[in-house]
């Protein structure tokens, strides 16, 4: 995992691709890496929240252009679906998770990085940042869920016109229209994503579990759907030590310490 490294310690987990002499573009087995990183995350119990970043001056430039070219020279469409199972994974898994995912966006998205970004929860970007789905440059199809991601965000005509002419966008337009939830100074981006993941870190992890396994279905349910889910994760959350504790400490007006269970 030579390019892909894992930090953990105060319930927050820090994956950071690592491979920034190019951009932390996607070679050799950093996908399986990344994948392994994420369950392993998933499977911590002292883990209640991922950031997801990159190393250097990029998130990523999503996929190796260099390995891209080789396979289709070769007209290798079994390495390219290896490829294409792989980034799909990763998505998968993110949006499946049980725990939330911060990307910090510090730099380019471009491509599979763009879509490893949207599949995350919540994005922070320092106002240097780009991101854009680069595909068509090179003649290529959105892979990563891109087509799924991006219409839930930005809507379907935006999502067209960014998807057909591959632009990179600076942090600002990318804000405004959905695409990432806060843009920060470069310097402060590091302290934000932390802040933030404290704050989750310290929520009660039974309801941040079952809210964000609403969230995720809302896209899907019709709202009979989902007030029947709301009231299973409610009738979880009711009947878990941490409901007990938060009720505890708001009667005795201190800051509850939640256990999650």
């Amino acid at each position: 995992m030579a390019f892909i490294s894992t930090d953990a310690g105060d319930a927050i987990t820090t994956i950071t691709l690592n491979r920034p002499e190019k951009l932390n573009a996607f070679a050799g087995t950093m996908r399986e890496d990344l994948l392994a990183a994420l369950r392993n995350a998933e499977a911590d119990r002292a883990c209640r929240v991922v950031v997801l970043t990159g190393a250097g001056r990029a998130f990523s430039a999503g996929g190796d252009v260099e390995r891209m070219a080789a396979l289709q020279r070769q007209a290798d469409v079994d390495g390219l679906r290896r490829l294409l199972d792989a980034g799909a994974a990763i998505v998968t898994e993110i949006v499946s998770m049980t725990k939330p995912v911060i990307a910090a966006i510090n730099g380019v998205a471009a491509g599979a990085g763009c879509n490893l970004a949207l599949a995350c929860d919540y994005r922070i970007a320092s106002a240097e940042a780009k991101i854009g789905e680069t595909f068509v440059r090179i003649g290529l199809h959105p892979d990563w869920g891109g087509t799924w991601l991006l219409p839930r965000l930005v809507g379907s005509g935006r999502a067209l016109e960014l998807l057909v002419t591959g632009r990179l966008i600076d942090a600002s337009e990318a804000l405004a229209i959905g695409m990432i939830d806060r843009v920060v100074a470069p310097a402060d981006l590091a302290s934000e994503c932390t802040n933030l993941a404290r704050e989750i870190a310290t929520a009660p992890p039974v309801a941040v579990r079952g809210i964000k396994r609403a969230l995720r279905s809302s896209m899907a349910n019709d709202l009979t759907a989902q007030l029947a889910l709301e009231a299973e994760n409610q009738t979880r959350a009711f009947l878990s030590s941490d409901a007990s504790e938060g009720m505890t400490a708001f009667f005795a007006k201190r800051l509850p310490e939640f256990r999650g269970d």
